[in-house]
C-alpha cells in the first residue's frame, strides 16, 4: 500500500509571474507544428515542474505589438481597463534553465495562436504567464495509457524524455505520418494512430473497441486524457466508473472545446 501511495501524482504551486520574452526563433516540424523558441531575461527563475504544465501565452495587440502586461497585487492579478490581451493555453516543451523556452505551436485553420505563429518573426514579442502550478507524475508506473489529439502530442513528447515502464501505450488522434514524424522513434511505446480530424464517430467506436478488450491492471498504473473537453469527460468517466481504476491515476485534461478553436 505504502509503495501505491508513494506513487500518487502531487501537486505544486508555483509563485505565479508574468514575462514579457521575444521570439528568437522559429522551425517547422512535421509539418504541423512551428517550434518557436523564446528568449528574455524575464524567464530567469521559470520553472515547470509537470510534463503537462500549461503557461498562458498572451498575445501583441495586432495593431500595435504591444503586449501589455498585469500588476500582481495583494487582491490578485489587476490589469488595466481596456488591456488584457488574448491569451491561450500551451505546454512549456523545454527550458534551458536560464533564459530560453521552447512551444510549440500546432497549425490548424482560424486559430489566434496558429495564426500567430504562421506569422511570428524573431523579435517579436510575446507574454507568458505561469504555470501556477505542476502535477508531479512519477515516471516509471509499470502500465502507462495515453490518450491525446494534436494537442496533446507536445506536453506527451515532453513526458517522452523521462517515462519508463514495461507497458506503455498511445492512441493518438492524429495522423501517423505526422505523429511519427514529430515524436520521433519509440520502440517501447505501443502507438495506434486513429487519424486526425475529430474525437468522435468511427474514430471514437475504434479506440472504445481496443480499450474494452484491453486487460487493465489493478495496480502501479497511470492513465493521462486529453482533448476535446467532451470526449475527455466520456473517456475519464469510463476509466472510473466502468472500469473502476482509482481517480488518483486516471489524469483527465480538456485541452480545447468543440465551440472553440484549440
Amino acid at each position: 500500500m505504502s509503495e501505491q501511495i508513494d506513487h500518487i501524482p502531487r501537486r505544486v504551486r508555483n509563485e505565479l509571474h508574468f514575462r514579457p520574452v521575444e521570439v528568437i526563433s522559429k522551425t517547422f516540424i512535421a509539418n504541423s507544428f512551428y517550434r518557436v523558441e523564446l528568449g528574455g531575461d524575464a524567464l530567469n527563475g521559470f520553472a515547470s515542474h509537470g510534463f503537462d504544465d500549461h503557461i498562458k501565452v498572451f498575445f501583441p495587440d495586432a495593431e500595435t505589438g504591444i503586449c501589455n502586461l498585469p500588476e500582481i497585487t495583494g487582491g490578485g492579478v489587476v490589469w488595466k481597463e481596456g488591456a488584457r490581451p488574448a491569451a491561450r493555453d500551451y505546454t512549456p516543451l523545454f527550458f534551458n534553465g536560464i533564459d530560453r523556452l521552447t512551444v510549440d505551436f500546432y497549425i490548424h485553420k482560424s486559430g489566434l495562436a496558429s495564426d500567430w505563429a504562421v506569422k511570428a518573426r524573431p523579435g517579436d514579442l510575446l507574454a507568458i504567464g505561469g504555470p501556477r502550478g505542476s502535477l508531479i507524475v512519477p515516471d516509471d508506473y509499470q502500465f502507462q495509457l495515453y490518450v491525446c489529439d494534436e494537442s496533446g502530442l507536445p506536453a506527451f513528447l515532453r513526458r517522452c524524455q523521462t517515462m519508463k515502464g514495461k507497458s506503455i501505450r498511445l492512441y493518438a488522434f492524429a495522423e501517423e505520418n505526422m505523429g511519427r514524424c514529430y515524436l520521433g522513434e519509440r520502440p517501447d511505446i505501443e502507438i495506434f494512430w486513429l487519424g486526425s480530424g475529430t474525437m468522435y464517430g468511427e474514430r471514437m467506436k475504434t479506440l472504445m473497441t481496443e480499450l474494452n478488450n484491453l486487460a487493465l491492471p489493478a495496480k502501479d498504473y497511470f492513465i493521462w486524457l486529453t482533448g476535446e473537453g467532451a470526449v475527455v469527460k466520456q473517456l475519464s468517466d469510463y476509466f472510473i466508473v466502468e472500469r473502476q481504476l482509482q481517480p488518483d491515476f486516471v489524469r483527465a485534461v480538456a485541452y480545447w472545446h468543440k465551440k472553440n478553436a484549440i
